[in-house]
């Protein structure tokens, strides 16, 4: 793909520009990257955590030493950790807390999690649809039988469940 800017060389930059709810793209090569300010460069986005985490560089503070300390639980050094991107247990994360917190704020930015947290539907709404198709079969069965009695009963409970909701 040919430069959008000179026409002349190959795109090596893929540039996404959203102004004022427009997106605009352009493909840049190298020269009118660089003169825009941008650099052509490996893309983290694109690597494996495993690639990610070799290239992450010295361990912080504890040293060679740190990274070759193992969970206690499960005996997972920092080094194993770094060359398959997996924690081995619960407990690794407790262990390697230092590196850890400095790997996570190198990724996003920080500590915290500051998201949308997931909330399960109540289960007494689920509850209340089973109880409430139940109650209507045992109703319908009471018609059919012609207990009315016992029919009007199964509907003021139905009453009762449906004014819940």
């Amino acid at each position: 793909m040919a430069c959008d800017n000179c026409g002349e060389n190959e795109a090596v930059v893929h540039l996404t520009q959203i102004v004022n709810n427009q997106m605009s793209t352009y493909h840049l090569c190298q020269k009118c990257a660089a003169e825009k300010g941008l650099e052509a460069g490996t893309s983290y986005s694109n690597a494996p955590l495993t690639d990610f985490l070799a290239q992450m560089g010295d361990p912080p503070a504890g040293g060679e030493q740190a990274a070759k300390e193992a969970c206690a639980f499960c005996g997972l050094t920092f080094d194993d950790f770094k060359s398959t991107g997996r924690l081995g247990c619960p407990h690794c994360y407790a262990s390697f807390e230092v590196q850890l917190r400095g790997l996570l704020r190198r990724i996003h930015g920080g500590t915290q999690h500051v998201g949308k947290v997931y909330l399960p539907p109540d289960p007494g709404v689920a509850d209340r649809h089973e109880r409430l198709a139940g109650l209507r079969r045992r109703l319908q069965r009471a018609v059919e039988t012609e207990d009315f009695e016992r029919a009007a009963q199964i509907r003021d409970q139905i009453r009762a469940l449906e004014v819940i909701r």
